[in-house]
């Protein structure tokens, strides 16, 4: 064994512990950080979270038709969509700030 191996793997545990600990804190305030996306020309919006759920709609009124329900559904579908495809890029770019220099880049995070 090396001398000096010991401090090292001490150091290495601590700056472990470290990223945890941030990417904890990260985790939480992506809870509060939204993304809203569009569908429709902007008549349908959904807005969703950085973990990754929906946490609001809108409809505009005026495509609120029952003889056209299946569009309807189809525009809520295709927003909520994409605005959970942004919330998830949102949650990894914040994700890669605290793992920068650790994590080899293009490395999936479990959880995302």
């Amino acid at each position: 064994m090396l001398k000096g191996g010991m401090p090292n793997m001490q150091a290495m545990m601590k700056q472990i512990q470290e990223m945890q600990e941030r990417m904890a804190k990260v985790q939480a305030e992506l809870e509060q950080k939204t993304v809203t996306a569009d569908a429709g020309g902007g008549m349908v919006k959904v807005t969703a979270n950085g973990k990754q759920q929906i946490v609001k709609i809108e409809i505009e009124q005026e495509v609120v038709k029952p003889e056209e329900k299946d569009i309807l559904e189809d525009l809520v579908v295709a927003a909520a969509n994409k605005a959970l495809e942004q919330a998830s890029a949102m949650a990894q770019q914040e994700m890669q700030k605290v793992t920068q220099g650790i994590i080899p880049p293009g490395m999936n995070l479990p959880g995302l």
